[in-house]
């Protein structure tokens, strides 16, 4: 049973109890206190925790409240923590015990924390942070009259791709739910008698084949000079033993797979309790596993085959980088020192007071669950489309255009300048690239417009902060909804941090004063 906080019995002040010690929230985390007491937020949270099981707003044993599950989740965030470490930080602090409204509670497992998290999605997230935009504008933190607009990269957890590293990575995972696959169906498979094939050859382990031919290309990778000939071609023969071993482990994959689904089929009434069910539960687990793998694997050995074998340059949106996070992008910036990145580009609008008005994954087209990716993010990766639906949005939020727009060269575009126009922004400041003609080249050189360039530098330093402090770090969630969720709760984190600490100084300043 859902249940948005702990009774008023259970809930006890540890700074009651221990009057000797001189414990206090800091002025920043006593401001956060104040600001997640807003039961508009916590009433969002607790509508996307009871789709967790049907009827679980007034059936089953009490949940662990919304309004801990919020501040652990915001508590995690705040400090970069991973979950582990926030049940383990959290339960040893009596300040964080009294902030995340635990009392004497134990702190719900990291697992716990983990499967609440998944059932808060991104929509969500971006009401919670319009939400939060509108706590900013009642406090005074913002007026919303300057915006300034950027792009950036936030990477996923993956180790830097090649095709070797791919093919062998395949082999891996197929071979670990053959492995499975064997203590599940093995016994059967061995007692049909198949034929054409041994029950061994059929659920055959080949990653030490897959790693030792991997390592003996990244061995001839490091030949330079008069070597480098002889070990290309030594390279092109251990690619097409590695690929056939990858195409190996993929038939075999392919025959379990057909097992899987007889095995679930010729179950025709379906068992609902008992060890049987639980092993026909298992046996649909293993074959979503291989049907979610097998096509992922095949890119691979289809892109190694085009790219090594034929000599044929592969376009950087039909690669495969990762199996495990699929959705990750190459992205090229023409920076040196990051020649390319791997991950997602992410829309950063920030108005006066620091605070980010508006954020987008621009080219996440859809989520794992197969629904479309959040508004906002129409998986496009062009950032000068995003001037007018920033525009608009800043209307929508705060009722009127802002006085100034400020962008980089990237941000330009004939149409976006022209839409700002209409909507009432006064002094648009967007930088045209190349060839400027004399009227443009005047324009730009007025003191509001150089004024408003330097304003607008001040949105690469936001972004630093962001990425410093974990809020744009890089991703610890798994798949297109966590990284979208992982954006969201940064954002949301940064938001409510920037709103407690401006707050909090002004009441030390009014207290001094």
């Amino acid at each position: 049973m859902i249940v948005s906080r702990h009774a008023p019995e259970k809930q006890v002040d540890l700074f009651a109890l221990v009057p000797k010690l001189v414990l206090d929230f800091e002025p920043v985390l006593r401001e956060l206190d104040r600001l997640l007491d807003d039961d508009a937020i916590v009433q969002q949270i607790a509508a996307d925790m009871a789709t967790r099981a049907p009827r679980s707003r007034d059936r089953g044993r009490r949940s662990t409240p919304v309004e801990v599950v919020l501040r652990l989740l915001v508590v995690r965030r705040l400090y970069d923590w991973s979950y582990a470490q926030t049940e383990h930080f959290v339960g040893d602090s009596l300040v964080l015990r009294q902030f995340c409204r635990l009392s004497l509670e134990p702190v719900p497992d990291d697992t716990t924390l983990i499967r609440w998290a998944r059932c808060i999605g991104p929509q969500t997230l971006e009401r919670l942070h319009e939400r939060v935009v509108a706590l900013a504008r009642q406090a005074k933190v913002t007026r919303g009259r300057k915006l300034r607009v950027d792009g950036t990269v936030v990477e996923t957890t993956i180790h830097y791709p090649t095709d070797s590293s791919l093919l062998a990575d395949g082999v891996r995972v197929v071979s670990r739910l053959l492995r499975r696959a064997k203590a599940l169906v093995g016994a059967a498979v061995g007692r049909a008698g198949r034929v054409g094939a041994t029950s061994a050859s059929l659920f055959r382990d080949r990653t030490r084949s897959a790693k030792r031919l991997a390592h003996q290309i990244q061995d001839t990778v490091r030949h330079r000079g008069v070597a480098a000939a002889p070990a290309k071609v030594a390279r092109q023969g251990t690619y097409r033993r590695l690929v056939q071993v990858a195409q190996q482990s993929l038939h075999q994959a392919q025959q379990v797979q057909a097992i899987l689904i007889r095995q679930v089929q010729t179950r025709v009434r379906p068992v609902r309790t008992g060890r049987a069910a639980h092993r026909t539960a298992q046996v649909a687990r293993l074959g979503a596993a291989l049907a979610r793998v097998m096509p992922l694997v095949a890119q691979v050995i289809a892109q190694t085959q085009r790219r090594v074998l034929h000599g044929e340059a592969v376009p950087a949106p039909e690669k495969l980088v990762s199996l495990f996070e699929p959705h990750t992008r190459i992205i090229r910036r023409g920076k040196v020192h990051l020649p390319a990145e791997f991950g997602h580009k992410v829309w950063v609008d920030e108005v006066d007071g620091g605070i980010v008005s508006r954020y987008a994954v621009l080219d996440l087209d859809a989520l794992d669950d197969g629904t479309d990716a959040p508004a906002g993010a129409p998986g496009s990766s062009s950032e000068a489309q995003q001037v007018p639906l920033s525009v608009a949005h800043h209307q929508r939020l705060f009722g009127h255009a802002p006085t100034l727009l400020a962008g980089d060269r990237g941000v330009y575009s004939a149409e976006g300048e022209r839409v700002a126009r209409a909507a009432g922004v006064r002094h648009v400041a967007l930088p045209q690239p190349g060839a400027k003609s004399v009227t443009r080249r005047c324009y730009e050189r007025q003191r509001w417009f150089r004024k408003a360039h330097r304003f607008r530098a001040g949105v690469e330093g936001r972004i630093s902060v962001l990425k410093r402090r974990g809020s744009l770090g890089r991703c610890r969630d798994h798949g297109a909804r966590g990284f979208a969720c992982w954006i969201g709760w940064g954002i949301l984190t940064a938001n409510l941090s920037t709103i407690a600490r401006t707050t909090a100084q002004r009441a030390t300043e009014g207290t001094h004063a």
